[in-house]
C-alpha cells in the first residue's frame, strides 16, 4: 500500500465507541475541525467518518450476532459506505472494504502487538506519518470482562508511547482512563503526589514544563500554554 499523501502532518480524530466520545461531540459543536475522522466499528454509524476500522472479518457483523448490540447498525450501514473501511477479509457485500496494510505496518513500525482494533488504526496513523491523533472513546472500561479491558489498554498505550516517542503529536479525552487523562493533574506522577505541594508535569512542545502545582497554573499563562480540559457545551452568544 502507498502511502496516502494527504494523511501527513494531518490533525484526525480516532472515535472509539466509550462515553469520552461525547468531548468530540462537544468539540465540533464549540467549532473544533479535523482534516480527517475516523471510526471503529459502529461509530461509522452514527458519525461522518473520512475511514472505518472493523479488523474483524466482515462476516462477524453480517452472518452473526457475535458483535453483540453493533450487529444491526453494522448491517444496516456496511453495505452502503463509500469510505475505506480497513479489515482483515474482503467481502463483496461490503464493497468499500479495503484490506488493512498488515505487513507494510508491522515492518514500517518494527511491531506485530495488535490485539484490538485501535491499536491497528494508531499504528495506521504512525505508517502515514499524521501529525496529530486525538482519540475519543476509547475508555477500555468495559465491566464484563476486565481481562480483555486490560489487555486492550495495555495494547493501545504501548501504541500511544510508540507513535509520541516518533513524534506524533497524541491527545486523549479528559473523560478517559486512557494514559491516565482522567486523573487531576496533581495526582498523575506517583510519589510526587504525596507532597503537600504536589509537581505536576504538562507537555508542551516536545518538553515537559514541570513545576510545584500551586505555580503551574501562572507557569502556564505566562507561558500561554493551554491544559487540556473537558469539554463543556456552547452556550448562547449575546442572549
Amino acid at each position: 500500500m502507498q502511502k496516502i499523501e494527504s494523511l501527513k502532518g494531518a490533525r484526525v480524530a480516532l472515535l472509539g465507541l466509550g462515553i469520552s466520545q461525547i468531548d468530540f461531540v462537544i468539540g465540533a459543536e464549540n467549532s473544533n475541525e479535523w482534516d480527517e475522522v475516523w471510526g471503529i466499528n459502529s461509530a461509522c454509524g452514527v458519525f461522518n467518518c473520512s475511514r472505518v476500522f472493523m479488523m474483524d472479518p466482515p462476516s462477524r457483523f453480517l452472518d452473526s450476532d457475535d458483535a453483540g448490540k453493533q450487529t444491526q447498525v453494522m448491517r444496516r450501514v456496511l453495505p452502503d459506505l463509500s469510505v475505506p473501511v480497513y479489515t482483515c477479509e474482503l467481502d463483496d457485500r461490503v464493497p468499500s472494504a479495503e484490506l488493512y496494510p498488515i505487513e507494510a505496518v508491522c515492518n514500517y513500525t518494527k511491531s506485530a502487538y495488535f490485539n484490538n482494533t485501535v491499536a491497528y488504526a494508531i499504528a495506521f496513523a504512525y505508517y502515514h506519518e499524521v501529525g496529530t491523533l486525538e482519540l475519543y472513546g476509547i475508555d477500555f472500561s468495559y465491566k464484563g470482562d476486565m481481562h480483555f479491558a486490560e489487555a486492550g489498554r495495555a495494547c493501545v498505550e504501548f501504541w500511544c508511547s510508540k507513535v509520541m516517542e516518533g513524534g506524533m503529536m497524541i491527545g486523549v479525552s479528559p473523560r478517559s482512563s486512557l494514559l491516565d487523562a482522567s486523573v487531576p493533574l496533581k495526582e498523575r506522577l506517583y510519589g510526587y503526589h504525596r507532597l503537600a505541594d504536589p509537581i505536576v508535569a504538562v507537555p508542551h512542545n516536545n518538553q515537559w514544563v514541570i513545576e510545584p502545582n500551586s505555580k503551574i497554573r501562572d507557569v502556564l499563562k505566562k507561558e500561554n500554554i493551554a491544559v487540556i480540559e473537558e469539554e463543556t457545551p456552547p452556550e448562547p452568544y449575546k442572549g
